[in-house]
């Protein structure tokens, strides 16, 4: 019974394995990332039922909180200020994101108006999730596209980082456990979990990442750390990380594969085009390097570009900075403008 119960996860497993095989071979980057993505998507869309880690891909997920959080230092919070320019331009980002996905999803593919909105607001996945199951959207289709617009940007951009500009996808995202002293790594194992509990009982969205991340800074900011967790536990949060994204495809249908990934790939598609417009005007406005601006302005998931900057050896605090303030600026506005939005279509 219990194996029965457990063949999804076991399914899932496998197929990140594999797929994490395979770019170890080729030597493509991002292994423990792209590979359990790709490989749990391909599994899925031969129709394998497959389930994520639940629980416990969760906890581990919240070292990915601890990372960013630890890079939260008194040289970071001086430097934020010189970061404001280009954070202005978030918001206008946001704006213009859901002026042009949203006609997209409503007008051209034929979502009602709740599913179309947050499939087009790129807020956190969960968050708009809920927002638009509240206002009567249809949750599956809504996941399909998120899934879709982070998977593509999250897929093409270490391959273009790579190819383009010779960043190193493959080296180690840190010290390894032997070389971080035994008590460090104690606090920061703790710290995850902790830190997720603590802010869903406060119900901060974005739990998971957001409570270690703010309890790892603070303990940061005290000198308590002076180190991110070993390579070996980013490393297994990525692979997690990539079952969660990989899985979402289960149970695909024919119809879904049509209309909702189609709509995510040509949505993540004009997503892209929007941010290398965006981009090139932060550039003007801000003296960071490049990478750190792309990896800024991509529209992936604030996890999944905080995985990337760590590996890529970007300013990960800068990248972080500017994905919180766009899952903010989507969190307090989209319900508002989402309701409008609904009513004026009705009408």
């Amino acid at each position: 019974m219990r194996l029965n119960a457990n063949r999804p996860r076991l399914a899932a497993i496998a197929a990140a394995l594999a797929g994490a095989g395979v770019f170890l071979a080729f030597g493509w980057p991002l292994p423990l990332l792209l590979g359990p993505m790709l490989g749990c998507l391909a599994v899925a869309l031969a129709g394998v039922g497959m389930r994520d880690m639940g629980g416990f891909g969760t906890a581990m997920r919240s070292y990915l909180g601890v990372a960013i959080g630890a890079t939260v230092t008194p040289d970071f919070v001086a430097g934020l200020p010189s970061h404001g320019a280009s954070i202005a331009l978030v918001p206008l980002y946001v704006v213009v994101i859901g002026g042009i996905g949203y006609p997209f999803l409503r007008r051209v593919m034929g979502f009602d108006p709740p599913t179309a909105f947050y499939s087009a607001m790129p807020g956190g996945l969960q968050d708009m999730l809920l927002f638009g199951e509240e206002a009567g959207g249809n949750v599956r289709t809504m996941s399909l596209i998120h899934a879709t617009r982070v998977l593509v940007i999250v897929t093409v951009a270490p391959f273009l980082m790579t190819t383009l500009y010779g960043a190193d996808l493959n080296r180690p995202p840190g010290l390894r456990l032997a070389d971080i002293p035994v008590m460090e790594t104690a606090i920061m194992l703790v710290a995850g979990p902790l830190g997720w509990k603590i802010a869903e009982r406060l119900h901060i969205f974005g739990a998971a990442i957001l409570g270690p991340m703010i309890l790892t800074a603070g303990l940061s900011l005290a000198g308590l750390i002076h180190h991110r967790p070993p390579a070996e536990i980013v490393w297994a949060a990525q692979f997690f990380i990539g079952i969660a994204i990989g899985s979402k495809y289960s149970g695909i249908t024919g119809r879904e594969l049509r209309v909702s990934v189609g709509a995510g790939l040509i949505f993540a598609l004009l997503l892209a085009l929007l941010s290398l417009i965006f981009i090139e005007i932060v550039t003007l406005v801000s003296d960071a390097p490049f990478i750190d601006i792309l990896l800024s302005f991509l529209p992936g998931g604030q996890a999944e570009m905080a995985v990337i900057a760590i590996v890529a050896g970007a300013d990960v605090g800068f990248v972080v900075a500017h994905h919180l303030t766009r899952v903010f600026f989507v969190i307090l506005v989209a319900p508002l403008v989402g309701a409008r939005t609904a009513r004026r279509d009705r009408d």
